[in-house]
């Protein structure tokens, strides 16, 4: 029997390989509330380290199996959080007691107004907390379907399969690499935050 935990990647990726990073990049795309504490970034990167071979080692995962699982899971996973905003996000929004969703759900509604469906939909994605409310809302603010299904698939073969090549790229080059992924899971985890500390800074200074 082996214990999972959900919200490691390790652990993730240890049990369920590429199904893994299907299922949870499925969930953190638009399941909103469950989907709000799954590790999105930090679970694509180590999966591309994985997909490299060491000098004594085999890769541990098929690459061309992460990619896809992680492209399907993203696209799949912010199709579902449209069509949960569209069939009733707004209520369910409005009934959670987490500050930290409401206040994401908030920010994507804005980041929609600021800089349009297209652009808001890309850029959506590299933002940890905002991706996992950012489809329910557009689905509540009756973004056109097929706007949102271009764009969205865009962000989400983008952000899933950068971030994938980018610990694929890691893992080629640097010896034993996956000895360090805890380090590395960290270093990502703050690169990651970069916008929503760079957006708070920017909202503080335009209060004052």
């Amino acid at each position: 029997m082996i214990a999972v935990n959900p919200l490691n990647s390790a652990s993730v990726l240890a049990a369920f390989g590429a199904l893994g990073v299907l299922v949870v990049i499925f969930a953190e795309s638009g399941l909103l509330v469950v989907g709000f504490f799954l590790p999105g970034d930090t679970l694509l990167f180590p999966a591309g380290v994985l997909c490299a071979g060491g000098t004594h080692q085999p890769p541990r995962l098929a690459l061309w199996q992460v990619l896809v699982c992680a492209a399907v899971g993203a696209v799949a996973g912010g199709q579902v959080g449209y069509l949960i905003g569209r069939q009733g996000g707004r209520a369910l929004l409005a009934r959670t007691s987490s500050r930290r969703v409401k206040a994401a759900a908030a920010r994507a509604e804005e980041l929609l107004a600021r800089y349009g469906y297209g652009k808001a939909l890309v850029i959506g994605r590299f933002v940890p907390l905002l991706r996992t409310v950012l489809h329910p809302v557009a689905g509540a603010l009756e973004v056109p379907v097929r706007t949102f299904t271009l764009w969205q698939t865009v962000g989400g073969v983008l952000w899933s399969q950068a971030l994938v090549l980018a610990g694929y790229s890691l893992g080629s080059s640097v010896p034993n690499v996956d000895d360090y992924l805890l380090p590395l899971v960290a270093t990502v985890v703050v690169v990651s935050m970069l916008p929503l500390l760079i957006e708070a800074w920017r909202r503080r200074r335009e209060r004052r």
